[in-house]
């Protein structure tokens, strides 16, 4: 039986060999990747599924983080984005800090951006709501390294010392690197795919001040009363979830519920002070919003609240769509709202 399946198929392959080869040919031509990100939609996430607390209050409405949908483009998505009106094209450039930095230090980036989006927003909910926290290790990885640097420090490393001294932002590494003359080395303890290394950083000039070429981010590991565990796939990155997140960490420590039966819907950043900035693909995200179902949309003030707005009159959306500055203002917007029938 396997014989005549095998002399079957050998046949075909030997009568169409041409248009086999075609097609192959024409499958790698357009699963060739370009420098593109490929914005194809926006979509909710209920973040119920992701944070959870101890001894969480229920809540009869429902907080989405609002996200777009972006693929690495190829020849073919990037075709069809000419030809498909909701596509649009973002060149990799744009995420780059310098033009010779890969896809690897760009996602590793954006992941530390959603650490530290989250960290935010458990320092703020957890204030606002009248609740225990505190930071049992702090984490401070190398976000960027210049072309120019000459070291062989990456990326994604875990800086443990710094000439034998920790450090806890990027001001103390300046401070550090004062105490050094121009083209001196300094000694870096670092954590490179768990193991410990020592990588030497020479000291350079720029724009009259000493550097090193590096920039750093930092994450943080919580003690907090009542216990939170938050989830996220490895695909989910980004700090534009840190208002939502906030929200709804407040809303499960606090008796008071805030949806008031409503499936909110929102994006934005969020600092440690509470303030809300803003972010990119508002347009995608209000439209993931509506597709969804949502009652409100939430975005932070200024231009992004502006764009959202003129989109929602040009797609005729009857979404209500309030602006947000900070936390404080977001509950008394959503204070002042009737609760739902």
């Amino acid at each position: 039986m396997f014989n005549r399946l095998y002399e079957t198929i050998k046949k075909i392959i030997k009568e169409n060999y041409k248009s086999v080869l075609l097609f192959v040919f024409c499958y790698l031509v357009l699963m060739w990747p370009v420098d593109y990100y490929i914005t194809t939609g926006g979509g909710t996430i209920d973040i119920n599924n992701r944070v959870k607390i101890t001894n969480a209050y229920n809540s009869k409405g429902s907080l989405h983080l609002a996200y777009v949908s972006e693929l690495q483009g190829n020849v073919a998505t990037y075709l069809l984005s000419y030809i498909i009106p909701d596509w649009q094209r973002t060149n990799v450039d744009l995420y780059k800090v310098d033009e010779e930095e890969d896809r690897e230090s760009i996602d590793f980036r954006n992941h530390l951006d959603l650490n530290e989006s989250i960290d935010s927003a458990i320092k703020v909910a957890y204030n606002k709501a009248g609740k225990t926290f505190q930071i049992e290790k702090e984490h401070i990885y190398i976000t960027y390294v210049s072309k120019n640097s000459k070291t062989a420090l990456q990326v994604g490393d875990e800086i443990i010392l710094v000439a034998g001294k920790h450090i806890a932002d990027l001001d103390d590494l300046r401070a550090i690197i004062e105490n050094y003359q121009l083209g001196d080395k300094v000694s870096f303890t670092i954590i490179r795919n768990g193991k410990q290394k020592q990588i030497e950083a020479e000291v350079l000039e720029e724009d009259n001040r000493k550097i090193i070429g590096i920039s750093v981010g930092k994450s943080y590991e919580y003690k907090t009363n009542p216990k939170i565990n938050l989830s996220f796939k490895k695909s989910e990155s980004g700090p534009s979830g840190g208002m939502m997140l906030c929200l709804d960490i407040y809303n499960k420590l606090t008796k008071k519920d805030i949806t008031k039966g409503y499936k909110i819907v929102g994006t934005g950043t969020i600092s440690d002070d509470g303030s809300i900035g803003e972010i990119g693909g508002v347009q995608y995200k209000l439209m993931g919003a509506v597709k969804n179902n949502a009652d409100i949309f939430l975005v932070p003030a200024g231009d992004n609240y502006k764009e959202a707005v003129k989109y929602a009159k040009k797609k005729k959306y009857s979404i209500k769509i309030i602006a947000a500055k900070n936390i404080d203002g977001v509950l008394t917007s959503l204070d002042k709202l009737p609760k739902k029938n």
